[in-house]
């Protein structure tokens, strides 16, 4: 399967995520709750029912879906699931795995139960995803016998910093709830960090890009328009600009090439999955 579906479904997989969180309901702030009891922390997040097949060698193309509880993988590599369940980016954090992982096709499907996938659904929405996480290196370790570990290798990343023009974004209230909509060329943003750029373009380049703007936990309102680089030769002239040029003179933000520590995680043994 081509490097750039692969990196394509990735994207797809995370936005689900995304939209999923997104949409859930606000975590309530701690006073407004009663504490948790130490049974009720201690409860295991784990999926009820889990389907992993070959995918149809007919099949073409493939799909993700994802909420809180249950996903869909449809002709898919393993490789996708890893990446998400360690939160990997890019191609070169994921060393050591077989060919066929990163090539053949698989329909994943996994659901929690309705009590499980209400909880999380409640959780804040960083808890959230780590709980997530958890469960579908569950399903690796049980279904693959998956184990690996991590290391810190330096690579090339892209530092986003301001732009010498200085910053174009507008400040948005603190205290506002964010939100954020991403498609194909455009990015639409209210009361959001930079964090949202630095995760909404991580990858870009097959680089992970590092926040060295300083701008911490400020929040924004900002439109990005970009023509994405796959459609720049068929591009009218009127078209939006490259994602580098757009984010200095939409956002005055620049991407720096460079080399940092990185995340990898080295694959010690994987097998195909067990069936059904």
């Amino acid at each position: 399967m081509p490097k750039l579906i692969l990196f394509s479904a990735f994207c797809l997989l995370l936005a689900a995520h995304a939209f999923a969180q997104s949409t859930a309901p606000a975590a309530q702030p701690q006073n407004s709750q009663p504490a948790a009891t130490q049974q009720e922390a201690n409860k295991v997040y784990a999926y009820e029912v889990v389907s992993i097949k070959p995918s149809n060698p007919e099949t073409h193309g493939g799909g993700t879906q994802s909420r809180p509880g249950s996903f869909a993988l449809t002709n898919m590599p393993l490789a996708l699931l890893i990446k998400d369940a360690y939160e990997l980016i890019i191609d070169s954090q994921l060393v050591g795995l077989p060919n066929w992982a990163k090539e053949d096709g698989y329909d994943i499907v996994a659901k929690a139960d309705q009590d499980t996938a209400e909880r999380l659904n409640n959780l804040p929405r960083k808890e959230r995803r780590k709980e997530e996480q958890r469960m579908e290196q569950s399903i690796l370790a049980d279904r693959c016998q998956f184990k690996a570990h991590e290391e810190t290798r330096v690579l090339p990343v892209y530092e986003l910093v301001v732009a010498k023009s200085g910053l174009k974004m507008k400040d948005a209230p603190p205290d506002e709830p964010g939100s954020e909509t991403m498609r194909s060329g455009q990015m639409a943003v209210h009361a959001m960090s930079i964090e949202t750029i630095v995760d909404g373009f991580a990858g870009t380049d097959g680089r992970l890009m590092v926040d060295k703007t300083g701008l911490e936990d400020r929040k924004f309102d900002f439109e990005l328009k970009w023509t994405p680089e796959e459609q720049r030769a068929t591009a009218s002239d009127d078209a939006p600009p490259s994602l580098y040029t757009a984010l200095e003179e939409q956002l005055g933000l620049k991407l720096v090439p460079a080399k940092d520590p990185v995340k990898v995680l080295i694959v010690d043994h994987i097998e195909r999955p067990s069936p059904n």
